[in-house]
């Protein structure tokens, strides 16, 4: 930690990174598996925690004349990666070392060099429905008497778990669910308790996963953008037992990309009048969104942030009639290497046309890596911070979701540059330090 922000009150009163983070990941494939083997590869110094701005980043502190600008895991009371310790539940047998091989993302001489680590984590039997990822066929679930049931067992490795380390998150990190609408079932605590006891058909098993999770005073991140703690009694049940939750979908490919093009358009009063995206992608991502109903929740999720940072009913000459589409199709021969194609229609001065047309050849899991031990690392934080673990949404953690949460009434932020400045302020904030507004003006008299 920084001497600056170790002095003030604000950053005392957080309690230290002390022993063991247990990380707990719901879904052992690709993207966990790239997370997990990175780590490991990170702390035997074969390989840079690039992307991860818990570990790479730096934050400026006072005016830029301070020349003050530490690295975020010094600056902040942030958990080691040597004291990271993994488990994790999937539907699949074996070792992480396997399923990291099935996941083919990594290099063989890369896992070679940590398989004893990998083959020592072996993932539990999970909590698991097929009727909510239809193109998945499980071989190691856990069975129960109702939904209830399948969330105390959960609950169970849970405090298992926690014998062995001295703070944990949860992270999904599994596939993408059928799209779901909130129900009377979402709307309060003792709906969703009374809910699960009946098998309600609203409660899916990532919704599972968050009760257990939140019940046993866990922050729960969702790497997916399945309908999991954006309800109304996951939110009661945050604040109550004092576990942090945020939004969903990593954003990490195409999604990226838009929050920093259309920001851009915006500032510059360009118009946009049509937005076409369209992605291949052939790892299980890929051939779960095959399957209609579990692409109807990814789309959803894809085309929300247009409307949000454009804001069509201010600027109604510019962007009232945009035509956004978005596709993704399964294509196995590209593996984990996705493709994102954008065609970007828009028109400058006196409603001249102008096109602009993107080709982001990116590797899925790669990118999303280093977005989940940020987020895990900086859950925790928040966890341990008075002035945050009992607000439920962190929204100071948009700038990694497709679809961030926010407080009800509020819209979310997508533009990536605003969301950097919040959650960059935030920190700041909670270690007693001076905001930044940029404003600049006391350095020209």
């Amino acid at each position: 930690m920084s001497t600056p922000g170790a002095a003030t009150p604000d950053a005392a009163s957080i309690q230290p990174a002390k022993g063991k983070l247990g990380i707990m990941t719901v879904g052992m494939g690709a993207v966990c598996t790239t997370l997990i083997a990175g780590v490991e590869a990170v702390r035997k110094g074969l390989a840079k925690p690039i992307g991860s701005l818990t570990q790479m980043g730096t934050i400026r502190l006072g005016k830029r004349t301070d020349a003050k600008s530490p690295l975020i895991k010094d600056f902040l009371p942030i958990a080691q990666l040597d004291d990271l310790v993994f488990t994790g539940w999937d539907i699949f047998g074996g070792n992480l070392y396997d399923a990291a091989k099935t996941a083919d993302v990594l290099d063989k001489e890369t896992l070679e060099k940590i398989r004893p680590y990998l083959e020592s984590i072996e993932p539990m039997p999970a909590a698991f429905d097929q009727n909510y990822v239809k193109r998945l066929t499980p071989t190691r679930i856990k069975k129960g008497k109702n939904k209830r049931d399948l969330a105390e067992q959960l609950r169970k490795d849970i405090q298992e778990f926690k014998k062995k380390t001295d703070r944990q998150v949860m992270i999904w990190t599994g596939s993408t669910e059928i799209f779901l609408s909130p129900t009377a079932v979402h709307q309060t605590l003792a709906a969703f308790e009374k809910g699960m006891e009946n098998d309600d058909p609203g409660i899916a098993p990532s919704q599972l996963y968050a009760w257990a999770a939140l019940t046993e005073g866990i922050p729960f991140i969702n790497g997916a953008p399945n309908l999991t703690v954006d309800i109304p009694a996951m939110n009661e049940l945050s604040r109550k037992m004092n576990a942090p939750i945020c939004g969903r979908d990593f954003k990490t490919g195409q999604t990226l990309i838009k929050s920093v093009l259309a920001p851009a358009f915006k500032a510059r009063m360009l118009g946009v009048s049509g937005w076409f995206s369209t992605n291949i992608l052939g790892n299980r991502d890929g051939e779960v969104l095959d399957d209609p109903s579990s692409f109807k929740t990814k789309e959803e999720s894809k085309l929300g942030l247009l409307d949000l940072i454009l804001q069509p009913e201010l600027y109604p000459d510019l962007y009232k009639n945009i035509f956004h589409k978005v596709r993704i199709n399964y294509y196995p021969p590209r593996g984990d290497s996705k493709e994102g194609w954008d065609n970007i229609d828009i028109f400058g001065w006196l409603g001249y046309p102008m096109q602009l047309k993107v080709d982001f050849l990116c590797r899925d899991s790669i990118l999303a890596a280093p977005l989940a031990l940020d987020l895990c690392l900086f859950m925790d934080l928040a966890a341990r911070t008075p002035s945050l673990k009992g607000l439920g949404i962190q929204e100071w953690l948009s700038f990694y979701f497709k679809a961030p949460d926010s407080a009800p009434g509020v819209y979310p932020e997508h533009d990536l540059f605003i969301q950097q400045m919040k959650m960059k302020n935030t920190l700041r904030h909670i270690m007693g330090e001076d905001l930044i507004t940029h404003l600049g003006l006391d350095y020209y008299g």
